[in-house]
């Protein structure tokens, strides 16, 4: 099957990926693989039977349909961890497949618990801490009656894990109130151990705040966007080269993005390129179209200002991207042929796209553009 574009994963990024975090940790400290978001685009079957090769047994998922997607790939040793979204029938089926979950209402703590009844199976929770994030989590007014409900219930509940998220971890200007929450988060353990309830896992941390706030690291971190080689921040990369002596990046990007020229062709001066009148071509230029746009996830907001790399050279997208299309300015290429690879994130050459270049040009987060690539590119791991 021909297709526009493709996906590339790389297995040996991955490897050197999570060599670096485990060393930076400690081996003490569990690491949790976060596949939410389509595995931040790379993914989720391809990036866990990736994962799980590296050695990885444990994953964090957003809701039970990308928890069944993890399901299809693990082994029997494996956990699966739902952050977010469960809804009642969802309940039911965590528990029967031994998948853990955060609680944050009362609402859904009975609900697991009466389901666990039913089933006569004990459902594995973890109690989500408000600590100023101000999203998801108990307050410390619900604490106490959250800690009389599970002792009432522990044939029906195990504490899996006492948890809270931190309110951008990745930039110092919110030092204050991390800080506070990680106060806030220590008080409620201490609650629970006095009441001898003993969470299997206090885990709070982020990419960030494990990399920032070494403290917040505890027996488990919920890693994202760095185990696909990206950092959370320019701060987050700064504030560990500032710790270190080698300079060099210590991640690897693990995705690549690949399409080629469907079609060349010459346009001449004062002729207006693509919809409307967004791109005036100032002297003679040759344009290359790629049958890649923003239903790919190339976003509009790239229009006149995103870059490719073709035969190793950055080339501009020029006039605006359409839903399945761009035109690049090509006029400095002179052997170019149609079907030469074209490279939105990657290497070519001596050159490399990374995606925070390709989403510097416009105001996404690496976050954003990886989890808006369309899932029916293909992906394919390579080593």
């Amino acid at each position: 099957m021909h297709t526009n574009s493709t996906i590339e994963l790389s297995l040996s990024a991955l490897k050197k990926n999570l060599y670096f975090l485990k060393r930076t940790f400690g081996r003490n400290v569990k690491i949790s693989s976060v596949v939410k978001g389509n595995a931040y685009g790379h993914g989720i079957r391809e990036f866990a039977t990736m994962a799980l090769h590296c050695g990885i047994n444990h994953f964090s998922v957003f809701d039970s349909h990308e928890a069944k997607k993890v399901k299809q790939v693990v082994k029997k040793n494996t956990e699966i961890m739902i952050m977010g979204f469960v809804d009642d029938e969802a309940i039911t089926w965590a528990i029967d497949h031994n998948v853990s979950f955060f609680v944050f209402e009362k609402d859904r703590l009975r609900k697991a618990i009466k389901a666990a009844k039913k089933l006569g199976k004990k459902a594995g929770v973890h109690i989500e801490v408000e600590t100023g994030m101000n999203r998801t989590g108990f307050g410390m007014r619900e604490i106490p009656g959250v800690i009389r409900l599970l002792q009432k219930e522990k044939e029906h509940v195990t504490l899996k894990g006492l948890c809270t998220h931190y309110a951008g971890a990745e930039s110092i200007a919110n030092y204050y109130r991390v800080t506070e929450q990680i106060k806030v988060f220590k008080k409620v353990h201490s609650q629970f151990n006095r009441e001898g309830l003993h969470p299997e896992t206090r885990h709070t941390a982020c990419s960030a705040a494990a990399m920032m706030y070494p403290e917040t690291r505890m027996d488990m971190v919920r890693i994202g966007i760095m185990q696909y080689g990206l950092w959370p921040s320019p701060e987050t990369f700064v504030s560990l080269l500032n710790k270190r002596k080698s300079k060099a990046d210590p991640l690897e990007r693990v995705i690549a993005w690949k399409s080629e020229v469907m079609s060349i062709k010459k346009v001449k001066a004062g002729d207006f390129i693509g919809y409307g009148t967004h791109f005036m071509a100032k002297q003679k230029v040759k344009i290359a179209i790629v049958p890649i746009g923003y239903s790919h996830g190339y976003s509009r907001s790239l229009s006149n200002q995103g870059r490719v790399l073709i035969h190793g050279r950055r080339c501009v997208v020029v006039g605006s991207v359409g839903m399945n299309m761009m035109i690049v300015d090509v006029s400095q290429i002179l052997d170019l042929k149609k079907g030469d690879e074209v490279v939105m994130i990657g290497a070519q050459g001596q050159d490399d796209m990374s995606v925070a270049s390709f989403s510097d040009y416009s105001d996404q987060l690496n976050y954003e553009l990886l989890a808006r690539l369309s899932r029916d590119i293909p992906r394919k791991i390579v080593d």
